[in-house]
């Protein structure tokens, strides 16, 4: 059962998988790009090959390196990338793609060219690929990692041919007259839609070695991966991909309501479905744990809760996690499409809300107060992955985002996120030591990211991986530090508190506190401080979490109120004295009166630009 309370600004959630009856441990997840992860190779030539720039490999995930992950606290290990994709680089028995439907050199690694293979340039011998992977799941396994690949559901690379398991190949028998067949596995171009009839033209004709064509796309066109129904799909598009049908027409809209149910038969359901099925179960047989879903709102929630019962029926423990928005108009339900999701039996959901409030505190005048309203956000306040960085997103270390601020900011962003609920944890590598992705790096050119299309060398992560090493000896000291600090925050968050605990929001009490961090003439309180209690109700473990998110203003004089209501949350409302102890970078001890919280408060000490503390409260 799932119950909450809200009252006053606590937040109550008792958090039950569906299906499973137990409550989930909190994953923490370090998200790793193998094409990056290891490689040491330092020529950083923009649109360089495999041969000029090289390549992480499978092996350069060894022991060294995990034992170091786990030591800062990992449990799961995202292997980003793993599957075969479309690529510029050829092989025995697979050539080079098309550049036309290529992104980068190395290509994209969510246009999957076999989604029963992994790419070729992780192995040191290629043909040994699947070999050489299976040791991998296996290392990580006997270091006490559980192991998370992607899902890519809505799309495949325009070259998608299966030759491990032909009979699965996306497009067999489909009836390619038709736009929309129920079992056909692509939505088909007609002669009259957008962008001049046949041939598929692409927007790559002015790109070297391309000509904007793509020759079994000649005269039948498929609808681009982001749902473009153009023969002419421009360079926005996700024009190195197909979508995939999963028995809707989604021109027809969202409802989707006439297709199958979670219990119906295999031979009962659309064919991508079976298709899917089958690739789900063939990577859970080859020791996979779970697997990040790939923007799983474009795809119906029937064939998310057929999909995920069937994996667990193969494995009852099996992970799922949304990449999700609900703000994107493809989505397809009419709901939030996050609490759809987790009904559909998702183990968590992407918490983008939450990390474009704390960016935009930076870039768009957003206040720390602006995150209030997402504490309410039902159950799936605490099933959301929290995270600074991933592939996706711009590195908070890249002087021309987050302020500028540089890598420092993200100690006060990544302690509220990791504090806030009891949902998975997530780091993206190099965040740890400030990799701030600078320049040109190949296809995307220099757009703050280190790139996913590009063989390179991610500079500062270079110096951890100390050529295959893994010590940091090359990390500057505030490197080393910043390493240091992200792994006692992972582990301060370790605790009852924040794994099974509830939360208590501070700043609506304290908007009208002129102590709780003013700066200039500010004649309200919570735009750089944000301040939140939790407590697990079991062992009464408390802490309060305060984070100065300022790039540049130390906070003085602070005081934190904590009204009587947050004293009757945490069960401590006759407590004459209150003892409270940073567990994350300082050794800082406050102690308060019970009766001067709600008026006074609590005296914070000096906190320096981009800080935090997490406070154990005693007695």
């Amino acid at each position: 059962m799932t119950w909450q309370i809200l009252l006053s600004g606590v937040f109550l959630l008792a958090m039950i998988v569906p299906g499973r009856g137990e409550e989930a441990p909190r994953p923490v997840i370090y998200q790793l790009m193998v094409r990056t992860f290891g490689n040491t190779n330092e020529t950083r030539k923009p649109g360089g090959t495999l041969a000029e720039n090289g390549c992480g490999k499978f092996a350069d995930i060894n022991a060294k390196a995990l034992a170091s992950l786990k030591e800062m606290g990992f449990t799961h290990l995202w292997l980003t990338g793993v599957l075969e994709q479309a690529s510029g680089t050829s092989y025995p028995g697979r050539p080079a793609d098309d550049p036309d439907i290529l992104k980068g050199v190395a290509g994209s690694p969510y246009a999957i060219k076999d989604y029963f293979d992994v790419c070729p340039d992780y192995a040191a011998d290629p043909a040994k690929r699947i070999d050489e992977f299976k040791a991998l799941v296996a290392r990580c396994h006997d270091h006490g990692f559980k192991v998370l690949i992607d899902f890519v559901p809505n799309h495949v690379a325009r070259s998608y041919q299966s030759d491990v398991r032909p009979e699965h190949s996306f497009g067999e028998g489909d009836k390619t007259g038709e736009f929309f067949d129920r079992d056909n596995h692509f939505f088909y171009l007609r002669p009259g839609d957008p962008g001049g009839g046949p041939p598929l033209k692409l927007p790559t004709a002015d790109l070297p070695g391309c000509d904007g064509l793509f020759p079994p796309e000649k005269e039948i066109g498929k609808v681009t991966g982001s749902n473009g129904i153009t023969w002419a799909p421009s360079i926005h598009d996700w024009y190195e991909t197909v979508k995939l049908n999963y028995g809707h027409d989604f021109t027809t809209g969202r409802d989707t309501s006439h297709l199958p149910g979670p219990d119906a038969a295999p031979a009962g359901v659309p064919k991508t479905w079976r298709t899917m099925d089958g690739v789900l179960g063939y990577w859970q047989g080859l020791g996979v744990d779970g697997f990040r879903c790939d923007m799983a709102h474009m795809v119906p929630m029937e064939f998310w809760r057929w999909a995920v019962k069937r994996c667990r029926d193969r494995d009852k423990s099996v992970f799922f996690c949304a990449e999700a928005y609900d703000n994107d108009p493809a989505k397809l339900t009419d709901e939030h499409v996050l609490e759809a999701l987790l009904d559909a039996g998702f183990d968590a959901v992407y918490d983008d809300p939450s990390y474009d409030v704390l960016e935009g505190l930076y870039d768009d005048g957003k206040w720390a107060n602006d995150l209030d309203p997402l504490t309410f956000t039902g159950r799936r306040f605490h099933r959301s992955l929290r995270y600074a960085e991933n592939h996706d997103e711009v590195r908070i270390a890249n002087p021309k985002v987050w302020g500028g601020v540089g890598m420092k900011v993200g100690r006060p962003v990544t302690a509220v996120l990791f504090a806030l609920g009891r949902g998975p944890l997530m780091l993206y590598h190099g965040q740890e030591v400030g990799e701030p992705a600078i320049g040109n790096q190949g296809f995307a050119g220099d757009n703050s990211r280190t790139t996913i299309f590009d063989y390179w060398c991610m500079p500062e992560f270079a110096k951890w991986v100390n050529g295959g090493k893994y010590d940091g000896a090359r990390l500057s000291d505030d490197q080393k530090q910043l390493r240091d600090w992200y792994a006692r925050l992972i582990h301060a968050t370790s605790g009852p508190a924040f794994t099974h605990g509830e939360f208590y929001g501070l700043n609506h009490a304290n908007k009208e506190n002129p102590a709780f961090g003013r700066v200039g003439d500010e004649t309200a309180s919570g735009h750089w401080l944000y301040a939140f209690l939790r407590r697990d109700p079991k062992t009464r473990a408390a802490s309060l979490v305060v984070a100065n998110f300022h790039g540049s203003e130390t906070i003085k004089g602070a005081r934190v109120r904590i009204p009587d209501d947050a004293r009757m949350f945490l069960e401590r409302s006759n407590l004459e004295t209150w003892v409270f102890r940073d567990k994350l970078a300082t050794d800082w001890k406050g102690v308060a009166g019970g009766a001067d919280l709600g008026t006074k408060g609590l005296a914070l000490p000096d906190m320096p630009p981009c800080s935090a503390l997490l406070l154990e409260i005693g007695e």
